[in-house]
C-alpha cells in the first residue's frame, strides 16, 4: 500500500474464500455489513457476522472464507503508522493487541459505526481541502471507541470461547507451527504429536483455517524470511535455513510462489522503499 490510507466498500457475490497467503504491513480494520464469514487470524478462527468488526495487526497473517452463506458486503480501512503518528495514544492500538479480535456491535453501536465510516468513504472520495485530516479524526475517534469498547467487554464478558473442540485443537496446532516452524515439519508429524489422524487432520486444518497445511507453514516461513531479507544482511542461504528449508533451491521456488519474486530481487526492492 503506497499511500498512508485506504478504505474500500465491496460487494461479494455467490460464495467467496480470500487467496492463501495473506498478509501485509498495514493495520486492517474489517466491517461486515451484510453476510456471514469466517475469519483467521493469527491462531484463532472467528465466526464474523452483519456488524462485527475485526481488527488485524501489521504482517499478521489472516483469511476470510466462506461460512456456506453467500453474498456478503464489507467495509475495509488499511493504515499505516505515520497516518496517526502524531496522536501518540497507546489506547489507539490496543484493538490490534488483544487476543480477542472480534469486536461485536448491537444496533445503534452500528449505526453509529457505519455513519462514521461512510463518512470516511466519502471524505478519501471526495478529496476535499483538509480531507486528510479529516480522516485522521475519525479514524482516531474510531480507534479510542473500540479500544474502550473492548476494554470493558474483556472485563464483562466470559474469555474468548472457541467454536468447537476442532476449533481449539486447530488453534493449538497453529500455534505449534508459528513457534517451531523452524525446524522440520510434517504433516503426519504434527497429526501423530496431537493423536489425531493425518487424513482427519488435514480436511479438519483447512476447513478452520481456510489453509492447507503446507500453505500455511510455508507462508508463515516465507513471511519470516522476508523481515529477515528486510532487516538484516544475511546471505540468502543462511535465510533459508534458519526459517526452516534445507534445500536452497526448494526455499527460492517457495519464496517465489508466495511472493511472485526471488529473495534478492525482494531484498532490492524493500531496500529502496526503506534506505
Amino acid at each position: 500500500m503506497k499511500e498512508p490510507f485506504f478504505i474500500h466498500l465491496s460487494k461479494i457475490n455467490g460464495h467467496h474464500s480470500m487467496p492463501s497467503n495473506h498478509y501485509h504491513e498495514p493495520y486492517e480494520i474489517y466491517y461486515l455489513l451484510s453476510g456471514e464469514r469466517h475469519y483467521f487470524i493469527k491462531e484463532q478462527t472467528y465466526k464474523i457476522a452483519k456488524g462485527d468488526l475485526v481488527f488485524i495487526s501489521k504482517n499478521e497473517l489472516h483469511k476470510t472464507s466462506d461460512a456456506g452463506v453467500p453474498n456478503h458486503e464489507r467495509l475495509l480501512i488499511n493504515f499505516n503508522d505515520r497516518f496517526i503518528a502524531g496522536f501518540g495514544e497507546p489506547l489507539l492500538f490496543e484493538p490490534f493487541e488483544r487476543k480477542n479480535r472480534r469486536l461485536r456491535l448491537n444496533l445503534p453501536e452500528r449505526e453509529w459505526v457505519e455513519r462514521l465510516l461512510f463518512e470516511m468513504l466519502q471524505e478519501d472520495q471526495e478529496k476535499l481541502p483538509g480531507h486528510e485530516a479529516s480522516l485522521q479524526a475519525r479514524l482516531v475517534t474510531l480507534l479510542l471507541w473500540c479500544g474502550r469498547k473492548l476494554d470493558r467487554q474483556d472485563r464483562e464478558q466470559a474469555p474468548y470461547e472457541h467454536e468447537s473442540p476442532a476449533h481449539k485443537k486447530i488453534s493449538e496446532i497453529v500455534e505449534f507451527i508459528n513457534e517451531s516452524y523452524r525446524q522440520p515439519i510434517s504433516l503426519d508429524f504434527v497429526a501423530k504429536a496431537h493423536f489425531v489422524s493425518p487424513f482427519h487432520f488435514s480436511r479438519m486444518f483447512k476447513r478452520v483455517t481456510g489453509f492447507t497445511f503446507v500453505e500455511y507453514v510455508n507462508t508463515v516461513r516465507i513471511r519470516e524470511a522476508q523481515r529477515l531479507l528486510k532487516e538484516t544482511q544475511w546471505k540468502v542461504t543462511r535465510i533459508a535455513e534458519t526459517v526452516g528449508y534445507e534445500n536452497i533451491g526448494h526455499f527460492g521456488r517457495v519464496f517465489k510462489k508466495v511472493t511472485k519474486t526471488n529473495p534478492l530481487d525482494y531484498r532490492k526492492s524493500v531496500k529502496r522503499v526503506h534506505p
